[in-house]
């Protein structure tokens, strides 16, 4: 069985796993899952659009700065603590895991999992979770846009 295929629904509704099923065997055919909400992905959306508008300012002010050959330290200290910004309070369940872009899999072992906390919280059916995950990933995205237009100086 399928398990979790995207057509999951569609199979069971079609009655394709009594149709596949073997006659000699008396399985249970699966029951379909709830069906996903909408969940909602324009704070994400315009966080990042926030940051590449900021990070675009960035790139001016590197530039404007690598042909006067000042403020070099400034720019690279600023750069070396931007990463900070992407930090919150700890992922669902580990809070000692900060990052909010990645983070070892809480399920799956050490493999990266890219937005760990939205992500996860899909993989889990946790619609609640996963819509505040979005937003919290939204904050620290736009924190490090504002972060970056104050390093850049603009």
């Amino acid at each position: 069985m399928c398990g979790g295929c995207p057509g999951h629904s569609q199979f069971i509704k079609a009655n394709d796993f009594t149709l596949a099923a073997d006659p000699t065997k008396h399985e249970q055919a699966p029951l379909a899952k709830a069906d996903v909400p909408k969940l909602d992905f324009s704070a994400l959306k315009t966080a990042l659009d926030s940051l590449k508008k900021s990070a675009d300012k960035l790139a001016v002010a590197w530039t404007a700065a690598a042909q006067t050959d000042s403020d070099h330290d400034r720019l690279n200290q600023a750069l070396y603590h931007a990463e900070q910004q992407l930090l919150n309070d700890g992922l669902p369940r580990r809070p000692w895991y900060r990052h909010s872009i990645y983070a070892p899999g809480f399920y799956t072992g050490y493999g990266v999992k890219t937005l760990p906390g939205i992500r996860e919280a899909i993989e889990q059916r946790n619609w609640t979770e996963a819509q505040d995950q979005i937003g919290i990933v939204a904050k620290n995205i736009d924190n490090l846009a504002g972060y970056l237009i104050s390093a850049s100086g603009l």
